[in-house]
């Protein structure tokens, strides 16, 4: 059977963060919906993937042999590519529940679909860019089902991070000390942590693991006097910078450097904030660049629920804590003060007096008010070139074409 995991038209909801990849290379917890997919089902299921046309040659230049937006099997499970895959999604596809003809709904979404390739109406032609799913399900006999969880709004990675790290880190292999850790370094509950080969943790960090867990991945490094504790993850290549207070629930990606303040986070690998300043109940996407001193606001000070704008008006998220969402190559300048619940669009250059707008479009430059300009696209790739170069990761020809449709298609 192959199962081709998908995207639906609520991609659209997850704009900016996904103007560069698939809803399922979203993070939450220590890893994407995309790496929970391949951990459960790559071992014994054909996994594919099905991805707006944008992203496709990208994404399969970044995964040499995966099979994008192709039915190659005449017995297809089509799953939906915002689920969480957990144990109860594993259960639900290996327990063979699933009838052929069968469609799997739940609150108005489509999870699975199971079906031969012929009825597909995009079988052996182009996949759309995204499945509308409540209208592929009415061909097909309807299942209504609850308790699976999937995101479904901009916010929900950085709300239901918390309880996904804690629920990872259940997962890890914890206890084990095998990286380069100076005597001088102080380990709480060891235990609870573990220090991968090739990892090293200099002179006077603290490692406090006494209410939860810290993995520091192989190649990762922690500079002196940094501070690590309760439910840390540091992906493989990443560096925590000296004088770093990294509290609850925060995933450094790979290659990524972390400095200053900062707590119930995610960074995505290649995402910089190298400097002082605070970052709480956030989303840094990759090649991002936060300037040194860059505060974040993640709680309004009458302590009621935070609005975000996603650039069609405010929507109430419900969430009292709720920070930064930056997507991929926005950046910002030094002492940059965002507001609670400030959304930054792909490519932007943030920099003005006082606080920037709450929403900033993608490739804007200025601070998302008025007066702003547009970001002038070659101006933006070159830029772009320059910063993964840094990191040794050269822009190919699809990327690039991918970010140009981008900027276009943001009609900046």
């Amino acid at each position: 059977m192959q199962i081709i995991v998908f995207e639906d038209q609520a991609v659209l909801r997850f704009s900016p963060l996904v103007d560069l990849k698939p809803v399922y290379d979203l993070v939450t917890g220590c890893h994407s919906l995309r790496q929970r997919f391949v951990a459960n089902l790559s071992a014994s299921h054909n996994l594919s993937w099905h991805l707006r046309r944008r992203c496709a040659a990208w994404f399969s230049e970044a995964n040499p042999g995966a099979v994008v937006n192709r039915v190659t099997e005449d017995d297809v499970l089509l799953v939906n590519g915002r689920l969480i895959c957990d144990a109860a999604v594993m259960q639900f596809i290996n327990s063979g529940r699933i009838e052929p003809g069968e469609a799997v709904i739940q609150n108005g979404n489509l999870l699975f679909c199971r079906t031969t390739a012929e009825p597909l109406p995009f079988a052996g032609t182009v996949f759309p860019d995204t499945i509308n799913g409540m209208v592929l399900a009415g061909a097909f006999s309807c299942v209504e089902v609850s308790g699976f969880r999937l995101i479904e709004n901009l916010w929900e990675p950085v709300a239901m991070h918390p309880e996904m790290m804690q629920l990872d880190g259940e997962s890890l292999d914890l206890g084990r000390i095998e990286g380069e850790v100076h005597p001088s370094a102080i380990l709480v509950n060891p235990s609870a942590i573990t220090v991968e080969k090739g990892a090293e943790v200099k002179a006077g960090a603290v490692l406090d693991a006494s209410d939860g867990f810290i993995y520091i991945g192989a190649g990762a490094l922690v500079e002196p006097m940094a501070l690590l504790m309760q439910n840390v993850y540091i992906a493989p290549g990443a560096r925590v910078k000296s004088g770093a207070r990294i509290y609850s629930n925060v995933c450094i990606g790979s290659g990524a450097k972390a400095g200053g303040e900062i707590e119930d986070s995610i960074m995505e690998p290649f995402s910089n904030k190298q400097h002082d300043g605070f970052l709480g109940h956030s989303y840094i996407s990759s090649w991002c660049n936060l300037g040194a001193g860059t505060d974040t606001s993640d709680l309004k000070n009458n302590y009621s629920a935070v609005s975000i704008d996603t650039g069609r008006g405010p929507v109430k998220t419900g969430q009292q804590f709720l920070g930064l969402l930056m997507a991929e190559h926005a950046k910002c300048s030094i002492g940059t003060r965002f507001n609670t619940g400030t959304v930054v669009g792909t490519s932007s250059n943030v920099f003005g007096d006082g606080m920037p707008a709450k929403h900033i479009s993608s490739f804007c430059w200025g601070d998302g008010k008025s007066d702003s300009e547009a970001y002038e696209i070659g101006k933006a790739v070159e830029t772009a070139r320059k910063v993964m170069a840094r990191r040794k990761v050269e822009m190919s020809a699809a990327y690039e074409a991918m970010f140009c449709t981008a900027a276009q298609q943001s009609g900046r």
